[in-house]
């Protein structure tokens, strides 16, 4: 009975990390394909067609288009991050039920131990690279970390994010996580 429960903790904790990887796929190749105009339907990401229930050029059109990208680039750093909490707490729920699991095999209980430690390792490197990127000056960042790579989406600056600015992402990302640069993706949102 034992064997069935780990093998069932295992599964649910690896369909949680498929279903996260899956997410974090798409959401990059929206982002590639939405950049690029390759979506079908025309539209880049916050872009918007329909201002005020008016379409032209009004006075003051200008200035509401860019409030209504900048909120939806800053609806999709919240809404990256409200995904990521809510896999991460549900595998975390799993794993501390397995730790908790009286008649769980030692072995069982100590991997379950050590991808907590992980996970929170994981959070804590996320959220001080968001940190130190907003801090040089960038609007918002997300970022997504695992053991080999790190994948970030930053928010556009008005010229764009420059070689200079990608270096200076990098090595933050580099000096946290200790990941080669090779292994670390940067995406621009485009606002």
């Amino acid at each position: 009975m034992s064997v069935w429960k780990r093998n069932a903790v295992v599964l649910a904790i690896v369909l949680f990390v498929g279903v996260a990887v899956y997410l974090n796929w798409s959401y990059n190749n929206q982002l590639t394909g939405e950049s690029s105009g390759g979506n079908g339907d025309g539209k880049v990401l916050g872009q918007t067609t329909l201002v005020n229930g008016v379409e032209g050029e009004e006075k003051g059109e200008e200035t509401a288009d860019s409030e209504t990208e900048e909120s939806d680039a800053s609806g999709y750093f919240a809404s990256a991050r409200l995904n990521r909490q809510q896999a991460r707490d549900s595998a975390l729920e799993l794993l501390q039920e397995a730790a908790a699991d009286e008649k769980a095999e030692q072995t069982v209980v100590d991997e379950a131990n050590a991808s907590i430690q992980t996970m929170a390792a994981y959070t804590l490197s996320e959220a001080q690279v968001e940190n130190l990127v907003t801090a040089k000056g960038y609007g918002d960042c997300v970022c997504f970390l695992d053991e080999e790579s790190a994948n970030l989406v930053v928010s556009a600056t008005s010229q764009g994010l420059s070689e200079t600015d990608i270096a200076k992402i990098v090595e933050i990302v580099r000096e946290e996580t200790g990941l080669s640069a090779d292994k670390i993706k940067i995406i621009e949102a485009q606002p």
